[in-house]
């Protein structure tokens, strides 16, 4: 290892280029030869070879590397060599279910827990923290604070006006996971508790996400045709007066039938980027969205207001509000359960098996919260715009249990189908989109620490001194298998994933190791 500190303090001082070699002399842990190098950074691919040792990349240009030895030789001819992707918007248990098979099988090597608002950790981050480091996780993992957990460990749980003082505690909170390694905040305004927040108290949180150089990515307040438009706006306010960095989360348009909807929505964008707000945006590539069930019903069936009561004594309003409600969400056909026990059933089928109109399916056995399903709102022209735009990057918004296949085949239907099939992306635009600009993005592109401890090395770029997140595939044999009906079918083509500098998934096969670990921002 010497010897190598050694080399990466040499490129640092004498500003040597990526093509000054390694030392010969020792035997290194995996070298690849012979590959389409696609960098991350979205440059053009070149012929070239890759040495990694001890969790690092200690080599990634076009010289040949014959004279180097190393315990595992990969010979990369006709393959792809790729920073291993990064999804900023995951969802799973980390404690519980932490191998994420699912993303490390689509090429994903990293992912960001903590969205839409709800995030884990909130009462100690350090103890979570270690606790999924000891659960060995199958991908590297980063944290961001989730503001409507955190509003309601402030205590201002349901409360629309908080006052100073709760807002100091709603601050602090926040203040105290970003300095013990979150990456930003999350907020979630179209969910409860995150809908009961106002201008005042989201310049709040901006202002502290700022101070630590983080990064709001927000599910917006609502994603409707005529509503995505202002909801933007509000975050990009948001980001305006906290003077903080703002993303949008999943970025859609329910309902947008044609591309001019895809580009007003980048207009809008690109007007608050000329007067000096950053925002970006990431889109997951499907034309159905997933989300609790709660997202049919109308605010005054919602918590704090009593259900029960609501049913009560506003029943044949609520009935009316939700037959219209899904009537124009393409209707009942649209929606797929994804909670047992109508899992994998429209609600069209289930009304159908129950015998009675699927408002009342819906009121007396989906209330809200009660189940979460896909829905079939989204245009796909729309999305290809979205994420054809250069500020857009790509994410799954999956899990392992999500009954919709964007969790297990995201990143590998970029590849299947925008770039191997349509063209619309070259090779080097996509894995940029899914790697070098995310990274970017998140702040995982320069060392944050120890420049010996992976937890804080740079990553997204196959470049001398980044962790060793390595991908060798060939792009045409990349196959998303996940399908609304069989959601979890694990993506196949990705011949070599390497996390870390160690071979997680060899010719395709699960080699049995999992060294993830937790990254952290400082």
């Amino acid at each position: 290892m010497k010897h190598i500190l050694g080399w990466f303090l040499l490129i640092l001082v004498l500003g040597c280029t990526q093509e000054t070699l390694p030392p010969v002399d020792i035997t290194y842990d995996v070298k690849i030869e012979n590959a389409r190098v696609v960098d991350g950074t979205g440059a053009e691919a070149f012929q070239g070879s890759i040495l990694i040792n001890d969790g690092f990349i200690v080599y990634a240009g076009s010289s040949e590397l014959s004279g180097y030895n190393a315990k595992e030789s990969i010979d990369a001819k006709g393959r792809v060599v790729a920073p291993g992707f990064i999804d900023p918007h995951a969802h799973g248990n980390a404690e519980v279910d932490p191998a994420f098979r699912n993303f490390w099988s689509m090429g994903v090597t990293t992912i960001f827990l903590g969205l839409d608002g709800s995030s884990p950790g909130i009462a100690n981050l350090p103890e979570w923290m270690e606790k999924v480091q000891q659960a060995n996780p199958g991908v590297n993992i980063a944290h961001t604070v989730g503001h409507g957990t955190a509003r309601r460990y402030s205590g201002i749980g349901l409360q629309r006006n908080p006052d100073n003082t709760q807002l100091d505690s709603l601050a602090h909170i926040i203040d105290t996971q970003l300095r013990d390694g979150s990456f930003g905040v999350s907020t979630g305004i179209e969910y409860i508790p995150g809908v009961f927040a106002n201008r005042e108290e989201l310049a709040v949180v901006a202002e502290v996400v700022s101070q630590y150089d983080g990064l709001i990515l927000s599910h917006i307040r609502n994603e409707d045709e005529d509503q995505v438009s202002n909801s933007i706006r509000e975050l990009i306010q948001m980001g305006r007066e906290g003077n903080a960095r703002v993303h949008v989360s999943h970025i859609k348009v329910v309902f947008g039938n044609e591309v001019d909807d895809a580009n007003r929505v980048i207009a809008v964008m690109d007007s608050a980027r000329a007067a000096g707000v950053a925002i970006t945006a990431d889109v997951y590539p499907y034309a159905a969205s997933y989300t609790g069930i709660g997202i049919l019903y109308p605010d005054w069936a919602l918590p704090p207001n009593n259900f029960k009561e609501v049913v009560q004594t506003r029943r044949p309003e609520l009935a009316q509000y939700l037959r219209e409600r899904v009537q124009r969400r393409n209707g009942p056909t649209a929606t797929l359960i994804g909670t047992a026990p109508w899992t994998g059933k429209t609600l069209a089928q289930i009304a159908e098996e129950l015998d009675k109109p699927f408002e009342d399916v819906l009121i007396d056995h989906l209330p809200p919260g009660s189940a979460s399903g896909a829905y079939f709102v989204m245009n796909m022209d729309v999305m290809r715009q979205l994420l054809l735009d250069p500020h857009v990057m790509v994410s799954s918004d999956g899990s392992p249990t999500m009954e919709h296949p964007r969790g297990y085949g995201s990143f590998a239907r970029i590849i299947r189908q925008f770039v191997e099939e349509e063209g619309v992306l070259s090779l080097e635009e996509a894995i940029y989109k899914m790697t070098g600009q995310t990274a970017e993005l998140l702040g995982i592109d320069q060392a944050r620490g120890v420049s010996d401890a992976l937890n804080f090395a740079p990553r997204g770029i196959l470049k001398p001194g980044f962790a060793a997140d390595v991908l060798v595939f060939n792009p045409s044999n990349i196959v998303d298998k996940a399908v609304y009906e069989e959601p979890h079918q694990y993506a196949i083509g990705f011949d070599y994933v390497i996390i870390n500098g160690e071979i997680v998934q060899q010719e395709g096969e699960f080699t049995g190791t999992r060294p993830g670990i937790m990254l952290k921002k400082r």
